[in-house]
């Protein structure tokens, strides 16, 4: 598992990467504090605090590369 921090501060910018993570197989979490959520769920992102940078676990090494391409908007 490798991790980046991301920031999500706006409903299009949520938007924008859950269409972006769900294209892909692997799994995704996004935590912040003791908070982890599915990555590719719209409902669990805005459970969380959008107002802190929020930390991407991608599980999956193999897509850690095309992952962070397709996030390099996102990524802080």
């Amino acid at each position: 598992m490798k991790s980046v921090s991301i920031q999500l501060d706006s409903v299009d910018k949520v938007r924008k990467f859950v269409n972006i993570v769900s294209v892909f197989d692997g799994e995704f979490d996004l935590s912040t504090d003791r908070y982890v959520v599915d990555a590719k769920s719209i409902m669990g992102i805005f459970s969380l605090d959008l107002n802190k940078p929020l930390k991407l676990n991608i599980h999956s090494e193999d897509e850690f590369d095309s992952v962070t391409q397709k996030l390099v908007d996102f990524i802080i």
